[in-house]
């Protein structure tokens, strides 16, 4: 298959330690100093100490086990991501002249920065139909316009969209009153990250959440890391590659982006060698494909891993189905396809196998390098494929984890917001609430926002989040909004999706108290299938008026479906709220004592200790894998060039920065790739060189859907035909292509125009 990349060859190794730039190090150390000695480091370092789970990643501490420690006990396991998260929901309420003085179109100019740090939702606002201004509701209307706003419309016209910030009680909530209005409508976040991981997992193996646990990945001599820029988005993770290198472990990166933290990793938890030493290695190989190109470097792998008779025919014969079907794709794929489609050599790919094939357990770990592509569901099943094909699944120390972004989106998944329930569950719920569920198709997340658009949405609650921001083409998703009649937001700060996701009606904007304020108890689920406790606690915000989520979804529940088949008031209760889980969830039957015994617990019947899988067959089901068509398309597709002017088309990926969480901005530059603020755009210095653009030169760069000005250049260690900008900055540039099975966009292979 023909490729538009033009660069074919990289170094096999990655660059000496002396001659690599270190992730972490100081500038972390500077972060906890700076946050620590302000004037909110008292509080912030009691939410440190609290005992509720991190606020910032699926792989975060806390829980019953306390502030700093994980799931194991281990100590000094908190990181900067969770101080940077801390500290924003410390902040005090957004002072009253900000809705009272400015109007919305002022606040649309407010970058997502400037939005977190006009301070925390202390009180329920609302605009209403025709005003250009938020203006202060009491509850009682804002319950009462909620039900009837759910009431007067039919199930399949309203809808939610939740992110994972919140808690497994309140994501059980809310899709038990939708799921017993007779609506399957839950948008969730996962669908625009993970929903390729949970699909393609599910096929394989029958369960779409990492097999292995935390102590299973420390019995591991080798880790594949894909498609992560781990050291800025789980920074916790890095302590385990860090003790892998140094049990004579192999971490193989596979990236196209040649990111600082993954060469070498400076962690707080290892201060001598990272503060003095420059940080701990982390790459043994790093390998930069074309964007988009996974199937074809596994492809290629599980190729080189044939010929080398390096397969586990033993454990592929007699504990999977469908191999004979993948062999004869592996055997029948050229290496000249295989290296023309993702850019790597026969060499490269050789070697990479051999590395593998020497170790005794290996960890396939991934993030949304590969999930966030057109193929994103194939991407997951080719490492799965790998996986089973080489041995490395249900044994201590090796398996397949897919990293999750946000502290509690797993959680989410397992309590039923999904538009993909799974039986057993359903049929649980069934029984509670003594009637069949529908089964009309639920809307994901790239669904809802095209059935609004077509008008065909007219309620909408969203739980956290930011719709608006976290979707690509953002004029389509302002567009989709607004023609929304009633959109509710549950939210602990401003977000710029509360001032350009207004409905046609009503817009309310409701104060909910953070993880560590709730008055009550709440659990989240973590990446690797843990359920953590988050003991109750009290927010700062002395004069506001907050409600919990538990709380104001029992009260929404309770007017719309009165006291049956359930008494849906006394869910205000969470104890009740967790025998329900306890009840209908499968795996979390141990939910229903946790209240008496605090003892957290690990959901079963998801970590694989032996080869035993949930499938119809009880084996890993294989399947062939297509490569991927990766042409760009020329200038012609977005208007041409002038006869002298100067541009390239590249494949841009789109990330957050090191100072990012999500959607939320909290440092404008980014220290560790060369990229001083928002506007700049990443590009390999050959690129330039061949473009006759300069660094640090302002261009416009012209997408499929939009266009932004004035981008500086900054020339970096990306693979030639690629580049990076910032999401959601670059949402506007880009068509909402997505992966045709799971509903993903691809955000990670976007075809752009840069022009001088």
């Amino acid at each position: 298959m023909a490729s538009a990349d033009p660069d074919p060859t990289h170094a096999l190794e990655p660059p000496a330690p002396e001659d690599a730039t270190s992730g972490g190090g100081w500038p972390l150390i500077d972060g906890w100093a700076r946050a620590t000695l302000s004037p909110t480091g008292p509080r912030l370092w009691q939410a440190l100490t609290h005992k509720s789970a991190c606020l910032s990643c699926a792989w975060g501490t806390g829980g019953q086990n306390g502030g700093f420690r994980d799931e194991l006990g281990e100590p000094l396991q908190r990181c900067l991501k969770s101080v940077e998260a801390i500290g924003a929901e410390l902040q005090p309420a957004v002072p009253q002249a900000v809705f009272a003085g400015r109007t919305l179109a002022a606040l649309q100019q407010f970058t997502s920065a400037e939005c977190d740090r006009l301070g925390r939702l202390d009180r329920p606002l609302i605009r209403r139909a025709g005003s250009d201004h938020y203006e202060p509701i009491g509850w009682e209307e804002v319950h009462a316009l909620t039900a009837e706003a759910f009431r007067s419309h039919p199930p399949e016209r309203v809808a939610s969209y939740s992110s994972g910030r919140s808690s497994n009680e309140a994501a059980y909530l809310l899709q038990l009153l939708l799921r017993a209005l007779g609506c399957n409508n839950l948008a969730d976040c996962s669908d625009l990250c993970h929903a390729p991981s949970t699909l393609g997992l599910s096929r394989v193996f029958g369960s779409g959440t990492s097999m292995l646990n935390l102590e299973s990945l420390q019995h591991a001599d080798g880790v594949v890391l894909v498609g992560s820029n781990a050291p800025a988005n789980h920074p916790r993770l890095m302590n385990e590659l860090i003790r892998l290198r140094e049990r004579g472990g192999t971490v193989i990166v596979i990236n196209p982006v040649l990111e600082a933290g993954l060469l070498k990793f400076g962690s707080p938890a290892f201060p001598i060698r990272s503060m003095l030493g420059g940080g701990s290695e982390i790459a043994s190989l790093f390998l930069q494909p074309i964007p988009g190109s996974d199937t074809a470097v596994f492809l290629g792998i599980q190729k080189a891993l044939l010929e080398r008779g390096a397969v586990a025919w033993e454990f592929l014969k007699a504990h999977s189905e469908g191999w004979q079907e993948l062999i004869a794709q592996i055997e029948t794929t050229p290496w000249e396809a295989i290296t023309a489609c993702c850019g790597l050599s026969r060499e490269e790919l050789e070697h990479t196998a051999a590395r593998l094939a020497a170790c005794r357990a290996v960890v396939f770990a991934w993030a949304m390098g590969i999930t966030h592509h057109a193929n994103g569901t194939g991407n997951v099943q080719a490492i799965a494929n790998t996986a089973v094909l080489s041995g490395n699944v249900a044994r201590p120390g090796a398996g397949t984890m897919p990293i999750r972004g946000h502290s509690n989106v797993q959680g989410f998944g397992s309590m039923g917001v999904t538009v993909h329930l799974r039986e057993p569950m359903r049929l649980a719920l069934e029984q509670l609430l003594g009637r069949p569920l529908s089964r009309t198709p639920g809307y994901d997340t790239r669904a809802l926002i095209e059935a609004a658009e077509r008008g065909e949405v007219d309620t909408l609650l969203c739980l956290g989040g930011n719709l608006f921001g976290a979707n690509p083409h953002s004029a389509q998703a302002r567009r989709a909004l607004g023609r929304i009649d009633t959109v509710v937001y549950l939210a602990t700060k401003p977000n710029t999706g509360h001032f350009h996701g207004l409905a046609a009606r009503n817009t309310l904007l409701l104060p909910v108290f953070n993880r560590f304020e709730t008055p009550h108890r709440t659990t989240v689920e973590s990446g690797n299938n843990w359920v953590r406790l988050n003991e109750p606690g009290s927010t700062h915000l002395r004069g506001g008026d907050l409600i919990s989520e538990v709380a104001f979804l029992a009260e929404l529940a309770h007017r719309l479906h009165g006291d049956t088949p359930i008494d849906w008031r006394r869910l205000q209760d969470p104890v009740y709220v967790r025998e329900l889980i306890a009840r209908t969830v499968p795996g979390y039957e141990a939910m229903a004592g946790i209240d008496a015994s605090k003892r957290e617990f690990e959901v079963s019947g998801r970590v694989f200790h032996e080869p035993r899988f949930p499938t119809a067959t009880g084996r890993a089901r294989l399947a062939v894998t297509p490569l991927p068509d990766l042409r760009l398309p020329g200038p012609e597709h977005f208007g041409g060039l002038a006869p002298e002017e100067r541009g390239l088309v590249l494949s841009l990926i789109t990330a957050r920065s090191y100072g990012q969480h999500n959607t939320v901005v909290y440092k404008q530059g980014d220290q560790y790739r060369g990229m001083p603020h928002r506007h700049t755009l990443m590009i390999n210095p050959e690129d330039l060189a061949a473009s006759g653009l300069a660094a640090h030169q302002r261009v416009t760069v012209q997408g499929e859907e939009g266009s932004l000005e004035g981008i500086e250049l900054i020339p970096g260690s990306i693979r030639r035909g690629a580049a990076l900008m910032f999401y959601p900055e670059a949402n506007v540039l880009m068509r909402p292509v997505k992966d045709l099975e799971s509903g993903t966009p691809a955000f990670k292979r976007v075809p752009v125009l840069v022009r001088a």
